[in-house]
Parts: C-alpha cells; sequence; structure tokens
C-alpha cells in the first residue's frame, strides 16, 4: 500500500488520528508540507463523516439494538466528563483547545462527539475543530521533525 494513503487511513482512525498518519508520511520519505496537507485534509474529513453517522444512523441504531444504545451511552458519558468543563467555559473555543493539543482521546473524533452531545451549531463547531487540527498538525509536525532530525544526528 502507499505509504501516503497508509498515513492518510492513519490520520481518519480514533486514537491515531495525525499523530500517527504525519510520522509514516514523513518517514516514507514526503516532504513535510505534503504529509501536513494530506494528514490534515484526512483528519478534517472525520467530522463530517461521524455528524452523518450521528444524525442519521445513529438514530436508527438507537430502535434497534439495544446493545448498542447501552454501549454508546458508556462511551458518551466518558467523552461528557472528559469535555463538559471546556465546552461549559469556552463553548466553541474549547473545542479548539481540546483539538489543538495532540493526544489521546483530544481529536476530531472526541471534539465532534461533545459537540453533537451538546448541541452546538454544526458549523461553528466544525470551524473551531479544524482550527484546532490545524495547530495540532503544526505541533505534530514540528515535533516529528525534531525527532527525526535528532535521530539522524544519533545515528549519523
Amino acid at each position: 500500500m502507499n505509504t501516503l494513503l497508509w498515513a492518510a487511513l492513519l490520520s481518519m482512525m480514533p486514537i491515531v488520528e495525525m499523530q500517527g498518519g504525519i510520522p509514516v508520511a514523513l518517514a516514507g520519505g514526503y516532504s513535510p508540507l505534503v504529509a501536513f496537507t494530506v494528514c490534515l485534509i484526512a483528519n478534517i474529513a472525520v467530522y463530517p463523516i461521524l455528524y452523518f453517522f450521528l444524525e442519521v444512523v445513529h438514530k436508527r441504531l438507537l430502535h434497534v439494538n439495544h446493545t448498542y444504545q447501552s454501549l454508546f451511552d458508556k462511551f458518551m458519558e466518558r467523552t461528557r466528563r472528559k469535555t463538559q468543563k471546556l465546552a461549559d467555559k469556552y463553548g466553541a473555543f474549547g473545542l479548539v483547545v481540546l483539538v489543538a493539543l495532540p493526544g489521546p482521546g483530544t481529536g476530531v473524533y472526541t471534539a465532534t462527539l461533545a459537540s453533537w452531545f451538546f448541541g452546538m451549531k454544526p458549523a461553528k463547531t466544525f470551524l473551531a475543530i479544524c482550527v484546532g487540527m490545524f495547530i495540532a498538525a503544526l505541533i505534530i509536525l514540528g515535533a516529528s521533525l525534531g525527532i527525526m532530525n535528532g535521530w539522524k544526528f544519533f545515528a549519523g
């Protein structure tokens, strides 16, 4: 499989997101600009896909499968606990902060679920999440380049 495609797919996966995608693209020999752009676009694509799922598919699954509802409720409770203070205090700007600081459980999936759960306006939250992802991508790119250059220094 093409390394850039693999990096894009990693950028769309929960938990891994751009923290995995950007380093893979760089390690595959792609320029920092290409790695940044492809992985950011792939990560941004998660928002409309997940939002569509929540608005259409999720509502149908609730009426069909009790196990799904139980698992979803537990997952949303965890998301609510993680994001409630940011959402209450800062609204959509809280999503920027949540997404901008790269780490497990702080990406587009959590922010999209939180925005949907708290009934925030989709257009406003999409913009906030995109800004946060842009900042996170810059941080990840900088860290990845720093680690790769440090590795070359010690290895070479």
